[in-house]
């Protein structure tokens, strides 16, 4: 075993749902891909998108729920990696903990998940019962203004990234830290594609669908290893 394990038992549980919940976020987006994929919302147009919530209402619901809900396991998956580094380094870890964590929990506070919106839902059923056009274009005008949210890159998209290049820095730096070396280079890789990705997400789309895949990656590894380790302290 090696040296600092032996002294983070009273950190199982923590290790192993942290672990369970990194593969688990990746499951719920995969979910939240699917339903997508079978009705894809528009991306432009409010009055597009209200009718075509008022015709999807359930699929609409579940993927929104899909898409945002899952963001509180980010959290617990940064801690757990921080708790684990800091018996070999503090200050990296830490700093890799507040701009890894918090952004994804900030995420829950916003009203878009980048494929739409529940306050579009409300807007919908507005929409759709409005008696006049005025009424209607109204409704579609707010509805514009979520969806134009929806399309802007968001700072905290960057910042978590961040988060994940400099956790992988600090288990590179940590030698005897208990995670495969590997995990270090990807989490480093997959952080540095992700601040390119999200700062030109619509000026070059194919580098934001390659960090996704990359990131879901990396939360997959981490969530083996972090099982793993739960296995290994006493």
């Amino acid at each position: 075993m090696k040296p600092g394990i032996a002294d983070q038992g009273g950190w199982k549980l923590l290790y192993l749902v942290a672990g369970l919940s990194s593969i688990l976020f990746v499951l719920l987006l995969v979910a939240a891909l699917v339903l997508d994929f079978i009705a894809p919302p528009p991306v432009h147009g409010g009055a597009a998108t209200l009718e075509f919530i008022a015709a999807n209402k359930p699929n609409y619901v579940a993927e929104q729920v899909l898409w945002i809900l899952p963001n509180v396991l980010p959290v617990l998956v940064f801690a757990a990696l921080f708790v684990a580094l800091s018996e070999f380094r503090r200050s990296l870890p830490l700093i890799a903990l507040v701009f890894g964590a918090l952004p994804w929990a900030l995420l829950l506070a916003v009203p878009v998940s980048s494929r739409g919106s529940l306050n579009l839902v409300y807007l919908s059923d507005r929409f759709m019962a409005a008696g006049t056009d005025e009424e209607r274009s109204a409704y579609a005008a707010a509805a514009e203004a979520i969806i134009a949210e929806n399309n802007t890159p968001a700072v905290v998209g960057a910042l978590s990234a961040l988060g994940i290049l400099l956790m992988g820095l600090a288990m590179l730096k940590a030698r005897t830290a208990p995670h495969p070396r590997y995990l270090a280079w990807l989490g480093i890789g997959t952080g540095a594609l992700g601040v390119v990705s999200e700062v030109l997400r619509h000026v070059a789309p194919d580098f934001y669908w390659g960090y996704g895949i990359l990131l879901w990656v990396w939360f997959i590894a981490t969530g083996i290893a972090l099982i793993r380790l739960s296995r290994m302290v006493t």
